[in-house]
């Protein structure tokens, strides 16, 4: 066993700050069970989320170190010896207590989008490869490490008008599905504000499902959008046919 130093946030909705902990680890420990054995030996009330402690629920999201990270997929043996690790419960969302927020706001969201809905008459016979580009934004944990570190959400508070980076791979994956009839670009446009994701990549920096957000869903529903209202000749042709 050895020792590390760390400084792990203690407070609630009312305020709070970092309190510094020397805690026992040992060899192919993760930064939960640095929490959990501080929990253990010190500070029975620290409130902190966790479940599968494999990486699959999304549970144990927090900042480590500044970044946002699962706190069971974070090893120790990642940072140096000697250095102090700092845990912080994510920026984004209202603390509850010490490590816990309050993500709720993204199940709000959640029941704001259309789902699924198969096309009239429509064929369920496809492409393989065509059901692997809906695939991809399946494999989500709904850790919020995305919608943390988003910085339209995190700097500029814009719930009111942006949905986030979780639900636009949420919706990529409803609009890419061969089998979908609904068309959800003037969704995108007004009510979640695509508009404002100034493509950074962020968010598929952070991602632990290694989900291409960015690439695979953001920036082909930014195109279908600037397609469908802001082509000037699409524009013409709807005055023209009276679209």
């Amino acid at each position: 066993m050895s020792k590390i130093h760390m400084r792990v946030y203690r407070g609630n909705s009312e305020g709070g700050q970092l309190k510094d902990y020397d805690v026992e680890v040992a060899e192919g420990m993760v930064v939960l069970d640095a929490i959990h054995n501080l929990q253990a030996t010190q500070t029975s009330d620290l409130a902190c989320r966790w479940n599968c402690k494999a990486g699959k629920c999304g549970s144990c999201s927090a900042e480590v170190n500044g970044k946002p990270r699962l706190m069971c997929m974070t090893r120790l043996n990642e940072f140096a010896e000697g250095e102090t690790i700092t845990v912080m419960p994510m920026k984004t969302f209202p603390i509850m207590k010490d490590l816990a927020t309050d993500v709720s706001w993204n199940y709000e969201v959640n029941k704001r989008i259309p789902p699924f809905t198969p096309r009239e008459g429509a064929d369920w016979h496809w492409e393989q490869r065509d059901a692997d580009r809906a695939q991809e934004f399946r494999k989500c944990i709904e850790c919020f490490l995305c919608q943390d570190t988003c910085h339209v959400l995190r700097e500029h508070d814009k719930k009111t008008s942006f949905a986030g980076p979780r639900f636009f791979a949420r919706i990529a994956s409803l609009e890419m599905h061969p089998i979908d009839g609904l068309d959800r670009t003037e969704l995108l446009k007004d009510q979640h504000g695509i508009g404002l994701c100034n493509i950074t990549r962020c968010c598929t920096e952070v991602c632990p499902e290694s989900i291409r957000i960015t690439d695979n869903a953001i920036i082909p529903m930014k195109e279908r959008v600037v397609d469908k209202y802001y082509d000037p000749l699409r524009i013409l042709w709807n005055k023209m046919t009276g679209k």
